[in-house]
Order: structure tokens, then C-alpha cells, then sequence
């Protein structure tokens, strides 16, 4: 039972889901999104406010102006790609305070909420919180 417990604990404090997130942003908490996916993958569709920083591309450089004492939450595609897994490791290794989100964006939209980019889908909004 105790390995259980610390397992839960550990668990929950490395990832997130999409309604956890959404409610998260929606009462304006320290989070920054980070898509680890490719640019081009970005370009088409992300979560809103999301900045992309490709996996393969994380370095101090590249992260260097980002706040410290935010919270990163790295996403990919959904459970079929481990971008998200690679990106939090990358920035835990930078120094972050890292979550990965469960079932990236896939789960995210599933969960009903709206993406921004060219491909863009319709959702709950970030804005309006509805």
C-alpha cells in the first residue's frame, strides 16, 4: 500500500490532463504550454497560448528567457508520440518546474476544448472559460 501511495503522489505531480490544464489556465495560474512538436506541426494546430519549442531544439539558448518559477506543461500529439515525454525531460534538465499533460493534444480536443492555427478546431474557450 505505501508503493502505491508514493506511486499516486509521484503520478500526479509529473502530469496533468486536459480539464486540469484548461481549468488551471482558466484562473490565470503560472503556466506556460509548450508544444514539443515540430514547428510545422504547430503552425497547423496547437493549444491556445502554447509556445512551441520542438523537442530536439530544447536547449539553454532556446529557453533562456523563459520564467523559472512558472510551471511547463509539454505536450505532443496524444499517447501514440513521445515528444511531450522527451520535451519534459529536455526542460527538467534545464532547470523546470515540469508536467507533462496526459493524451496531449488529441485528449485535449476530445475533452471539447478549442485549438488555435491553421487547422484550428472549435471548443470551450480559454477566454471565456464557458
Amino acid at each position: 500500500m505505501k508503493d502505491q501511495l508514493k506511486y499516486y503522489q509521484e503520478k500526479l505531480e509529473n502530469e496533468t490532463d486536459p480539464s486540469d490544464l484548461f481549468q488551471a489556465l482558466s484562473n490565470k495560474e503560472a503556466i506556460v504550454v509548450v508544444d514539443a512538436r515540430s514547428t510545422s506541426a504547430f503552425e497547423v494546430e496547437h493549444i491556445p497560448g502554447a509556445v512551441n519549442i520542438p523537442h530536439r531544439e530544447m536547449s539553454h539558448e532556446k529557453t533562456q528567457n523563459l520564467d523559472k518559477d512558472s510551471l511547463y506543461v509539454v505536450y505532443c500529439d496524444g499517447i501514440g508520440c513521445n515528444a511531450s515525454t522527451k520535451g519534459a525531460l529536455n526542460m527538467v534538465k534545464l532547470g523546470f518546474s515540469v508536467k507533462e499533460l496526459m493524451g496531449g493534444l488529441d485528449w485535449w480536443k476530445k475533452d471539447g476544448y478549442q485549438t488555435e492555427g491553421s487547422g484550428a478546431s472549435t471548443g470551450k474557450d480559454l477566454l471565456c472559460a464557458c
